[in-house]
């Protein structure tokens, strides 16, 4: 994968795992630049950080890691936090706070995008505050996927209009609904403008609506250590797979590579449930 360019734009977050007193870097988009990076890809981060420590460690982890920052723009204020606990290798969220990303979102300037013009896919996440720019990220990026999350406000109506047109892969964390459910969403994702709809359901495995067929995969069973990332893993195994073969606005991707693409996904996202954090670099830290 080392021809392949990809960019995370948006939300960077530090996760703070309140029973052990220790904070990882994460958020979504940030992990989908270390996970291609990790994959092979040539990846690079973009949106805003902070000017406190926190935001200093997200730095150094992703330039060791072989991701590119210097698009960031730094601002005056707090990385934003989430708070996490462990239950039975499984996450449990608590409080948390959006902190620059939302305060002071990235607001993409035309070198920003000429730049991000340059990269086979742009990856951008539902907590990146990027809404109202992403018109202008679509008319810039060969490709784009945005991650809806798990939470429901993400799938309300207003919210999927606006962005599901402008975007070519459209992912959503769907473990409440049942597979019926499930694909039923897809579709109407699809018929509001995305052109890929992934959805996945933790253990319950994965779908995918290309406009033709709902396609299903199973998970790949592991006794997690964490599942933190999990979900972001899957997301850009399954991209860059699409990417290798051959995937482009006018060019649609076939069954057969879309199967191969939501099982590799699996288990680079069943590998990931061995890493404690999302990709590591733990940090201690005092509430």
């Amino acid at each position: 994968m080392s021809g392949l360019r990809v960019a995370g734009l948006g939300d960077n977050v530090v996760d703070r795992f309140v029973d052990r007193g220790v904070l990882y870097p994460g958020g979504n988009c940030v992990n989908f630049a270390v996970f291609a990076a990790r994959l092979g890809a040539q990846a690079s981060y973009v949106g805003v950080l902070g000017d406190d420590d926190a935001a200093t460690h997200i730095r150094m982890a992703l330039t060791e890691l072989g991701v590119d920052t210097s698009r960031c723009v730094v601002k005056p204020g707090a990385t934003g936090w989430c708070d996490v606990r462990v239950v039975d290798g499984d996450r449990v969220f608590g409080e948390w706070d959006g902190g620059i990303v939302l305060d002071s979102p990235f607001v993409p300037t035309d070198d920003d995008l000429a730049y991000l013009a340059g990269f086979d896919l742009v990856h951008v996440g539902a907590y990146a505050a990027l809404e109202p720019h992403m018109a202008s990220v679509r008319a810039a990026a060969r490709l784009v996927s945005y991650d809806f999350s798990d939470d429901v406000e993400h799938r309300e109506s207003h919210h999927l209009d606006a962005v599901a047109p402008l975007v070519d892969l459209a992912a959503f964390s769907v473990a409440d609904l049942d597979w019926t459910e499930a694909e039923e969403f897809a579709r109407s994702v699809h018929e509001r403008g995305a052109r890929l709809c992934l959805v996945t359901r933790g253990m319950d495995g994965s779908g995918l609506f290309d406009g033709e067929s709902f396609l299903r995969a199973p998970a790949i069973e592991v006794d997690p250590v964490d599942t933190m990332g999990a979900g972001d893993a899957f997301l850009t195994a399954f991209s860059l797979s699409l990417l290798e073969a051959g995937w482009g606005r006018e060019t649609p991707v076939e069954a057969q590579h879309l199967r191969a693409a939501m099982m590799r996904a699996a288990g680079f996202a069943a590998e990931q449930c061995s890493i404690e954090g999302a990709f590591g670099y733990p940090k201690e830290y005092q509430q």
